[in-house]
């Protein structure tokens, strides 16, 4: 077997570079990172050709993570605004970036992008087939998709999303399931139009193992995609997400014989009260692998305003065991976000995560928010504003509007209950 991957060299009790730069930012003992990394349950996305990554870990026991979509489309092709994304990304402490492009010369694109990012890289090999190829669905070859595959690997992807679980006993499953809103996931929008076309298997699914060998190779996390996660409040938790997830629990553990890293994708469109229970579900079926979620986004009627929707399911979904969480920008649903729109969805995130790891006890996550409330009660301006999720916008509110006692601010202004109540209970 090679010992290529983190997980090989965790299961030979091999420290990696890799994962000193895990330890070095969460805290958690050197034996549990070897275990979980070993085991399964925490993944270090760190392809060998990626030379100036700085990794990060995803899993159990560390802080959740965050990842920044972004990239091209025939609508909307301005490389050098979506560069722009990628430096404001890293500025705003995203954890990952996925390139989704889907137009034009997507591998130079995604060469400028690796070697610009410390943070890991992840994409969808299936979209870009199609942009690389130029042919129909139907027309793409079993090698056009693996070599395409081959070809991210090679170019220093992280971490890869593919819809193995997306065979014929799910797409026989969907068939019989009252969905409305059928497939929304692009990726697996076009397997199920090439396997219906060509009356084939998911060639993810029949040849995983071809795909196993070069992820190996490279360590190229899998990140196990949801092609049936449900793209609305009716569709969620039904027959056919969990027959697809049931699916991705039997490759995961192939994917493990063979020393590769994964993690799993998860829904998508979910109502509030079924969140937890979907968590659950994941954990118990794919063997405590690390969940990367799309929000929850928890109502459906909520455009322009979905990176809220989507902080609320994501706070309430990490609370209870996801690990990672992709962010959602206002522009959900309507258009191609722009920079503000991605740093919306950039801070809802990171808020939907931190409000989870305080729940999840992640040591450290609190003292933050401690520190915070300590230069509250000091009246500390520069040290609340330094404190501040977003820096930027909390001095822009406080330039906005300066109160005649620079103590307080325009709200209370002398009845501010803060001095008043250290005067009367410090004397002060």
């Amino acid at each position: 077997m090679s010992h290529n991957t983190q997980m090989a060299a965790a299961r030979k009790g091999v420290f990696t570079p890799q994962m000193e730069q895990v330890l070095a930012v969460e805290k958690i003992s050197r034996e549990d990172l070897l275990a979980r990394v070993a085991d399964g349950r925490i993944v270090i996305p760190a392809n060998h050709h990626h030379t100036n990554l700085v990794a990060k870990g995803i899993g159990q026991g560390l802080s959740t993570k965050i990842n920044v979509n972004l990239g091209v489309s025939e609508d909307c092709c301005n490389l050098d605004l979506e560069l722009d994304k990628v430096r404001r990304s890293i500025e705003l402490k995203a954890d990952a970036i996925m390139d989704l492009s889907t137009f034009g010369n997507t591998q130079a694109f995604r060469r400028r992008i690796i070697d610009l990012s410390p943070v890991m890289i992840g994409t969808v090999p299936v979209y870009d087939a199609v942009a690389r190829y130029g042919k129909e669905v139907p027309n793409i070859t079993v090698d056009d998709f693996f070599d395409t595959v081959e070809l991210h690997a090679r170019d220093g992807v992280d971490f890869i999303t593919i819809h193995a679980g997306l065979n014929r006993t799910a797409v026989a499953r969907l068939r019989q399931s009252p969905r409305l809103t059928h497939v929304v996931s692009r990726g697996g929008s076009i397997l199920l139009h090439w396997m219906t076309a060509n009356d084939r298997e998911n060639p993810f699914f029949e040849y995983f193992d071809r795909l196993l060998e070069i992820c190996r190779q490279h360590d190229v996390t899998i990140s196990l995609g949801d092609g049936l996660r449900p793209g609305s409040l009716h569709d969620a938790t039904d027959a056919a997400q969990i027959q697809e997830l049931i699916i991705l629990g039997e490759l995961t553990r192939r994917a493990w014989q063979a020393d590769v890293q994964v993690m799993i994708e998860g829904p998508g469109h979910v109502p509030l009260n079924e969140v937890a229970a979907n968590m659950q579900i994941e954990k118990k079926l794919c063997h405590g692998a690390p969940f990367y979620v799309l929000g929850p986004i928890v109502t459906d009627v909520a455009p322009g305003y979905d990176h809220i929707t989507s902080a609320i399911g994501g706070a309430l979904a990490a609370a209870s065991g996801a690990d990672f969480l992709c962010y959602v920008t206002p522009a959900e649903h309507l258009r191609l976000p722009d920079l503000s729109d991605m740093k919306e969805g950039i801070i809802a995130a990171r808020i939907a995560a931190h409000a989870a790891d305080i729940a999840k006890g992640i040591p450290g996550a609190l003292a933050w928010d401690h520190a915070m409330s300590h230069a509250r009660k000091e009246l500390d301006w520069p040290r609340m504003l330094e404190l501040a999720m977003d820096p930027e916008k909390a001095k822009a509110y406080r330039q906005s509007s300066l109160p005649k006692d620079g103590e307080v601010c325009t709200m209370c202004g002398d009845l501010c209950a803060v001095k008043r109540s250290r005067k009367v209970l410090e004397g002060r």
